[in-house]
């Protein structure tokens, strides 16, 4: 089934009911968005967009965003979702990767890309034109098996790889969300503090389903005092978000004397939460936290700690579960498996393995990474941990030293290779540090001349600002095994001396 339907029906349901605000301002009842949908819809199909074809969308976020992705959902096309935040030659390779001929880009975005794709900007003239012109006779039919979305996630070798997201998948995480994390109704809304180009845009479905509100900040972004002012304004909020941002969320609100009215749900994902910072934000805001784990593999969908396992502090092992990602959500089935995947018992450490219906596919156009992901129909995750007799999941490590700053993947290679293209680098090895308010900080290990300025200068031509090491230590050799492999743990001890 095509997940456009659902915003169909809730504009057949309740078409006069608000659905989209910028900030404060209503911009779109639900009639208006499934009409300017519709006419995302008919301009792509004029410009020969079948169903099947990948259409991308770099914005940040604001109502249009919403509405170009369910026109293009309309069409029977894929959704290229690229962080706004990326680079212009980053987005410009998931690009021309995915095939996309057309991208929808805020104006910011749209400077700084060199592609061959067709480029609208949003909002335009051209962009209001194409809302005034033939609308879609109807939602496309799309199979269960059939694309949705294409999210692009890096890998071990720096390279984005495209998840290949199908509309059965999505359907799975949408359904385990009201069973598993939260229920949405009517009356609620959704606040999209945290990119829709990721989990905060995965999860504008269930509150389309349910016909709830959708909110922008006008801001376009994360500011504690405006979520605190819309939590208030609008009342039953839900809002995903990042570890960091909880805990930004909770001082700025402590400092600003705030409680956080209006705030019902928060889910926390992205990154390692620690224990001291969720019992502080729960003893501030109260019982409105859930945690979910998921990889773009399989989206939102691995495992879900609900909100009385966050806020209970009555049972015995409160603590130990608080520092776990819960349990199997309902359409996966969860192990812990050895290097060839075989079950590991009870309580052993190992690799996190999951399969089910929120399960990819594959990885678009690169067989050879579906191979050594998916094997023997589980998705081999790269993240270590262990589970208990209760089937908690309690993450042990990250493997393939990526690095979480703000609640975005940093992939070390692919800094690695940029600080390399300097010739005053010999050799260079990029670990994360811990940081106060962003989880993790990027930090370059250098062996070289080249002059810090220079290499700040190369990452910003080349890579997204939030990978640009954030500091640099000199080394004369970097440590290694007899191997020749960089020994990263070495490094990380470096960092705590």
């Amino acid at each position: 089934m095509n997940l456009a339907h659902w915003l169909a029906r809730s504009a057949q349901a309740g078409g006069n009911r608000p659905a989209l605000f910028d900030g404060q301002r209503c911009v779109a009842d639900y009639a208006e968005f499934d009409t300017r949908a519709r006419a995302v819809a008919g301009w792509l199909a004029a410009q020969g967009i079948v169903p099947g074809d990948r259409v991308a969308i770099f914005m940040k976020n604001t109502p249009e965003y919403l509405i170009v992705f369910y026109g293009i959902w309309y069409a029977g096309a894929v959704v290229v979702p690229i962080n706004a935040k990326l680079h212009g030659r980053e987005a410009d390779f998931i690009l021309h990767d995915s095939g996309a001929g057309i991208v929808f880009a805020s104006a910011a975005q749209a400077q700084t890309l060199g592609s061959g794709a067709r480029v609208v900007v949003t909002p335009s003239r051209t962009y209001l034109a194409i809302l005034e012109g033939a609308q879609s006779d109807g939602v496309c039919a799309r199979a269960s098996h059939d694309l949705a979305w294409l999210f692009y996630t890096s890998g071990t070798t720096g390279k984005p790889k495209g998840v290949m997201i199908t509309h059965g998948m999505v359907l799975s995480m949408a359904l385990c969300y009201g069973v598993d994390v939260d229920q949405v109704t009517p009356e609620d809304t959704a606040l999209y503090a945290a990119p829709l180009s990721h989990g905060a845009g995965l999860y504008n479905l269930m509150h389309v389903r349910a016909g709830a509100r959708h909110v922008c900040p006008a801001s376009g972004g994360f500011e504690v005092a405006e979520v605190l002012d819309l939590a208030a304004h609008f009342g039953r909020v839900h809002m995903f978000a990042a570890p960091t941002m909880v805990k930004r969320l909770t001082e700025g609100a402590r400092t600003l004397g705030r409680s956080g009215d209006g705030l019902r749900t928060i889910v926390y994902a992205g990154g390692p939460m620690y224990n001291a910072d969720i019992i502080d934000a729960v003893a501030h805001f109260g019982p409105i936290f859930v945690q979910i784990y998921g990889q773009g593999e399989c989206p939102m969908g691995i495992t879900a700690l609900p909100r009385d396992v966050v806020s209970n502090r009555a049972n015995p092992e409160w603590r130990r579960r608080l520092g776990s990602v819960g349990r199997a959500q309902s359409a996966v089935e969860v192990q812990i498996g050895d290097a060839a995947g075989a079950p590991l018992p009870t309580g052993t450490v190992g690799e996190i393995m999951v399969r089910g219906q929120t399960v990819m596919p594959g990885y678009w156009n690169n067989p050879q990474a579906t191979a050594k992901t998916l094997q023997d129909g589980w998705l081999r995750t790269g993240d270590v941990g262990l589970m208990d007799q209760e089937g908690f999941v309690t993450l042990q490590d990250r493997s393939k030293d990526m690095i979480i700053t703000g609640g975005s993947n940093v992939y070390p290679r692919e800094v690695e290779e940029v600080l390399l293209e300097h010739a005053g680098v010999v050799e260079a090895s990029v670990v994360g540090r811990l940081h106060p308010d962003w989880g993790e900080e990027v930090v370059a290990f250098i062996v070289g001349d080249a002059p810090e300025a220079e290499l700040d200068a190369l990452c910003l031509d080349r890579i997204a600002r939030f990978k640009r090491p954030k500091a640099y230590v000199r080394l004369d050799a970097l440590p290694k095994n007899n191997y020749g492999k960089v020994l990263k743990t070495d490094l990380r001890r470096l960092l705590k001396n």
